[in-house]
């Protein structure tokens, strides 16, 4: 009986062993046939900007990946594309903040992409335009779009990568400026320019109107804003939107204006 039980212990092993090789062939069988097939096809998905618009366009993902790959997707043996390294070679592309890249069952590449949002376009006093997005990475102008945004333009440095660590950057009080406009909705619909005059002096023009707001810096900013919507709320609906030059909000606890 006992000699019974061992036999069929091993048996039962044989059988568990020769099914996991039988299995683990099977597995590594269709693995090198998949990596064997060669891609069918690529889509792409680029999720578009909160206007619904395009900085990139499929063509444009496509050029980058044959520039760094040297050689379409199409036609190429799945086991030789490197998803991983698309991936990153797509996320160092100045539109794209992160992509997303797999191979289906029909053996079609797909390509998930996500746009950088710009917030602001600046032009800087050496004449060079770009985009900022909300990170403060530098993005160049689209070929396919103008994205409408806030615009920066007068006294504001070359674009330093570690400009968000420097003190007293120009760049740095535009961005942080930025930043603080998106964040309130009167001041987003209010405002479509930031200006750095030579006094190094943070200005806003507002979209109706062509008078200059006086910031100074950015210090104190929270309150120079609610000094400012409520001048807005309770002087200008009185007296109109030309009645005054400048709205010099520099001095603490006050709203000092400028008739023209």
């Amino acid at each position: 009986m006992a000699r019974k039980q061992i036999k069929d212990n091993m048996l039962g092993r044989i059988l568990a062993y020769a099914t996991f090789f039988l299995v683990a062939v099977i597995i590594v069988t269709m693995v090198q046939r998949k990596n064997s097939n060669r891609a069918t096809d690529v889509v792409y998905e680029i999720e578009a900007l909160r206007s619904g618009d395009f900085l990139i366009k499929s063509e444009d993902v496509l050029e980058i990946i044959e520039r760094s790959f040297g050689h379409e997707i199409v036609g190429e043996p799945l086991g030789e594309l490197d998803m991983e390294r698309m991936e990153r070679v797509l996320e160092n592309a100045p539109f794209i903040l992160s992509a997303d890249a797999y191979v289906d069952a029909r053996e079609v590449v797909h390509l998930d992409i996500k746009q950088r949002e710009p917030i602001i376009r600046i032009m800087d006093r050496d004449g060079q335009q770009y985009y900022l997005d909300h990170t403060g990475t530098k993005m160049k102008l689209s070929d396919h779009f103008t994205a409408r945004v806030l615009v920066a333009t007068g006294d504001i440095p070359p674009y330093d990568p570690d400009f968000l660590t420097a003190e007293n950057n120009n760049l740095r009080s535009v961005f942080e400026l930025t930043r603080k406009i998106l964040e309130d909705e009167f001041l987003e619909n209010l405002i479509g320019q930031v200006y750095i005059n030579g006094k190094n002096e943070l200005q806003m023009v507002p979209v109706v109107g062509d008078q200059r707001i006086i910031l100074g810096n950015t210090e104190d900013l929270d309150d120079k804003i609610f000094r400012l919507k409520t001048f807005y709320e309770e002087a200008m609906s009185r007296m109109g939107w030309t009645k005054y030059k400048t709205i010099n909000l520099k001095f603490k606890n006050q709203v000092v204006c400028k008739k023209r």
